[in-house]
């Protein structure tokens, strides 16, 4: 296994680390341990697929478990997000929702030989997302953070169904064969 799988699987790894600092109520310093652990696994998103294309190290495990890890991540903090009501359970379901129909569009693309690669909007709503879920991890009682907090929801949100509907057209070939 290669530097960059070991690091997908050490991501994953990270979730029930995040998950215990971020839920397990009245543990001093808590949400900022998960917070640190949550930005770690993000940062290491980025350093494995840029060891794995430098290196000429892409494997279908990492084709696989890469984007997996991610959405596992991302879910398992909005699914916290909703249980500590910072969010309203609709917008993450939409959310969701969006990665799910993406994930199942890429495996009808591949089956037919096809690689789909994120696009611009896929990507600005990632970092949308990342934002959120820094700031709702967080979670400063305060009205400018609680507007901010707002704002990236519905940002996140907006992003989601824009990048959907974008990626679907751009890619409406793929239901073609």
């Amino acid at each position: 296994m290669n530097l960059p799988n070991k690091i997908t699987i050490f991501r994953v790894c990270m979730i029930p680390i995040f998950l215990l600092f971020f839920l397990w109520e009245g543990l001093p310093y808590g949400n900022y341990i998960a917070l640190a652990v949550f930005i770690i696994a993000c940062i290491s998103d980025a350093v494995d697929g840029r060891l794995a294309r430098k290196h000429n190290l892409v494997t279908n495990f990492g084709k696989f478990m890469d984007p997996l890890a991610d959405k596992l991540l991302v879910c398992s903090a909005l699914i916290c997000f909703v249980e500590l009501g910072y969010v309203n359970s609709v917008i993450i379901i939409i959310i969701i929702a969006r990665e799910f129909i993406i994930s199942g569009f890429r495996l009808v693309a591949a089956d037919n030989g096809l690689v789909l690669a994120a696009n611009y909007w896929g990507k600005l709503k990632t970092t949308a997302q990342m934002v959120m879920c820094i700031l709702l991890i967080v979670h400063f009682d305060n009205t400018f953070f609680f507007a901010l907090e707002q704002i990236f929801i519905w940002l996140s949100l907006v992003l989601s169904v824009v990048s959907l509907i974008d990626y679907i057209v751009k890619n409406k070939n793929v239901f073609k064969e």
